[in-house]
């Protein structure tokens, strides 16, 4: 009598079954992933947003030349360094910022789906 070789239907029905509930579990926690993800993107672009901010006021507050003149929430961004602009696609809310004042500024993704806001101080 030859030997049967391979998976019965139930074997196969179990593995179809476990299969089935790792996708049903996996596929929503990589959803929200995505989104997080962008959340913390959005949030440390307006963290170095509002780092630059805070080292601009310090360099003009000291006379330095390499300060820029910040009086709207959208010129923190000529504060980046060279090497870091601000990625095309993001906005920034224009508010305007007095001399030796902070306001805080909005910023929003490419894609408009998350935002995060920095504080803008302005020279």
């Amino acid at each position: 009598m030859p030997s049967k070789k391979g998976f019965t239907l139930i074997e196969l029905v179990i593995v179809i079954l476990v299969l089935g509930i790792l996708v049903a579990i996996v596929i929503p926690k990589f959803v929200n992933m995505t989104a997080d993800s962008r959340q913390a993107e959005t949030n440390s672009v307006a963290n170095a947003l509002g780092a630059a901010s805070h080292k601009n006021y310090a360099l003009s507050r000291t006379g330095s030349s390499k300060a820029v003149t910040v009086s709207n929430c959208t010129d923190v961004a000529n504060a980046l360094p060279a090497s870091y602009p601000l990625q095309a696609g993001y906005t920034i809310t224009s508010a305007s910022i007095a001399t030796h004042a902070s306001v805080t500024c909005t910023l929003t993704n490419p894609d408009g789906s998350t935002t995060a806001t920095f504080t803008g101080m302005g020279t």
